[in-house]
């Protein structure tokens, strides 16, 4: 009997070690401010990824190339804490962001110029796109503390662009089949090849802002520094919607992971 109570007794002092313990880590770990339970993060980010339709239409039939070009993120949170755990924060993120991108099409309609004519029709070959995009994006985002250093947000964002781009060329597939149907799937035939490609530039048609939803995470490394990472999904159509030259709707997608200094 004495054992089992030495050991009971052992166990709540144990149990109310750690209950203090995690309390103090919950504290060490919040918002710098805790008189306020607010404050502002300072982020800078590389970003990856890409302009795209989802779902892949029948008419891409095999991706021979997709490399981001790789961009960069600068940017201000400023978050307010309710409780220990939930939380909101609100931001201003600059960015530049862009892709390449390389496949074997067929029946793909599109507008193209060639030898100085613009004209629209069908083509079938090799697709070549590069997009380019600066801009800023405004997450406004719950936010719930998985522990002491992990949290992790949810919002939606909406981004305006400065200045953005949607430029390529095609010509004939490694098979050497590389044609143009004029207006219909089985109007005039114009083969062209890569030696005399022709090209597109749709940046006039660019819709100047999207919209969409955020997933960010935040892991505290040391008390002002975080590691970050966050997924930018797009849900708004990244060219105009009376632009029937691209005949599927193309969503921006990004990621981005960085470091961010927490005042």
């Amino acid at each position: 009997m004495n054992l089992t109570k030495y050991i009971l007794a052992a166990a709540f002092s144990f149990s109310a070690v750690v209950a203090n313990a995690q309390e103090d880590s919950w504290a060490e770990w919040g918002p710098t401010n805790t008189s306020t339970n607010a404050g502002f993060i300072v982020r800078a980010g590389y970003t990856i990824g890409g302009t795209m339709p989802l779902p892949i239409p029948a008419e891409i039939r095999s991706i021979n190339e997709f490399s981001p070009k790789g961009g960069a993120t600068v940017g201000l949170d400023c978050y307010k804490m309710f409780s220990k755990r939930w939380g909101i924060s609100a931001g201003w993120h600059f960015f530049y962001e862009g892709f390449h991108t390389s496949a074997n099409v067929k029946n793909y309609k599109m507008s193209i110029t060639m030898d100085g004519n613009t004209m629209g029709g069908y083509f079938t070959g090799c697709d070549v796109t590069n997009t380019d995009a600066w801009g800023m994006t405004i997450p406004v985002l719950a936010t719930f503390r998985l522990s002491p250093r992990w949290n992790v947000s949810l919002g939606p964002y909406f981004t305006t662009y400065f200045k953005s781009s949607f430029e390529g060329e095609v010509y004939d597939n490694p098979d050497g089949v590389g044609y143009l149907r004029v207006d219909t799937p089985t109007g005039e035939k114009i083969n062209m090849d890569r030696n005399n490609p022709a090209t597109y530039d749709f940046k006039e048609h660019m819709r100047p802002w999207a919209g969409g939803i955020e997933l960010a995470f935040d892991w505290k490394a040391m008390k002002h520094l975080n590691v970050f990472g966050s997924v930018d999904w797009g849900l708004s159509d990244a060219i105009e919607p009376d632009f029937d030259a691209v005949a599927f709707k193309m969503y921006p997608i990004y990621a981005t992971f960085g470091v961010a200094y927490r005042y």
